[in-house]
């Protein structure tokens, strides 16, 4: 199982990774050319072989060339990023990093977002129930 992402990773790597995710399978010339001020070419295949080695990408060969891709789900990947970030900044709070959101003043929500964040809690809530009424 690969650690989590952002776990040990380098600025470049996690652009390579955000390639991957937005692209979907790629050569390595197809990372390179998606990068942000992407380093030489080479750089990018020896970085490319360091995700596989740390387990986060995976590669297929399609005729001459290989293909990379990430090992786990998008999703997956975002709620693993997401947990580390509220372990590390919010002492696993989840409700603290949302407060941190929801209350600066750089926060624009729209009332569609507002009824979907209070959907999700209520949704929550329910599931919270569902558990505590369960038999052991």
């Amino acid at each position: 199982m690969p650690k989590m992402i952002g776990s040990g990773l380098s600025r470049r790597e996690r652009e390579i990774l955000d390639v991957l995710y937005k692209q979907g399978k790629s050569s390595a010339s197809e990372v390179h050319a998606n990068l942000p001020e992407p380093p030489g070419y080479s750089a990018v295949r020896t970085l490319l072989s360091v995700l596989v080695e740390k387990g986060h990408v995976r590669h297929e060969v399609e005729g001459k060339k290989f293909l990379y891709f990430p090992t786990q789900p998008r999703q997956e990947a975002a709620r693993s990023a997401l947990k580390r970030v509220v372990d590390t900044f919010f002492g696993g709070s989840l409700a603290g990093a949302a407060r941190t959101f929801l209350s600066g003043e750089d926060t624009d929500l729209s009332d569609e977002e507002l009824s979907q964040l209070s959907e999700i809690v209520a949704q929550a809530q329910a599931a919270e129930s569902r558990k505590e009424k369960e038999p052991s």
